[in-house]
């Protein structure tokens, strides 16, 4: 099966993070998740978010190469809203990329070079009126990107939920994230 690296979003290594894993594991996928936060958690994405601003985003970058290291270079890149930050830009940059699959947030391609690498298939999933997806641009980011692949995907879902996949959140969306995980389970059945 495939091996992926999924990388969490900004309030940490949660438990509906593991249970997301969990699940792709269940379906025969290996599956790592390098805290990227050292253990910590944070009540709200607020909070989350102040400490990302603290360490910086270019540590959460480092961190998360850091941790494809070792691996091998065939993996499929999974990143969850902060997540998404080192899942792209790995998938974009590091030679070998089978995939990627980015959760709740896009940036624009030219934040990590000059395009998408077209032959590195992808699938963006996020909630039509989610004010981080939609309000922050990076609906639009993924419309870009998922243009540039020769199998790209773009995924919208009812609802204004950010962190809508994370069973152990508050912002869980059970529907939609279930949706999320079909349509998980089958892209990566096809690559």
């Amino acid at each position: 099966m495939t091996e992926i690296v999924l990388f969490h979003h900004v309030r940490g290594l949660t438990d509906g993070v593991t249970a997301f894993a969990g699940k792709l594991r269940a379906a025969g996928h290996t599956v790592h998740t390098p805290d990227l936060l050292e253990g910590r958690t944070f009540g709200s994405v607020g909070e989350g978010m102040a400490h990302v601003r603290e360490i910086g985003f270019g540590t959460v970058i480092e961190r998360g190469a850091l941790a494809v290291e070792e691996l091998p270079a065939e993996l499929v890149y999974a990143g969850i809203s902060m997540g998404v930050v080192p899942a792209q830009m790995l998938a974009q940059n590091r030679p070998g990329a089978r995939a990627a699959l980015l959760l709740e947030s896009t940036l624009p391609v030219a934040e990590f070079g000059s395009g998408w690498p077209v032959e590195v298939p992808v699938q963006v999933h996020g909630m039509d009126a989610d004010p981080e997806f939609v309000g922050g641009g990076d609906v639009d980011a993924a419309r870009e990107l998922v243009g540039q692949a020769a199998d790209g995907e773009l995924f919208l879902y009812p609802g204004d939920r950010h962190l809508f996949t994370d069973s152990s959140l508050e912002s869980y969306e059970a529907d939609a994230a279930a949706l999320v995980t079909e349509r998980v389970l089958d892209f990566l059945a096809a690559h």
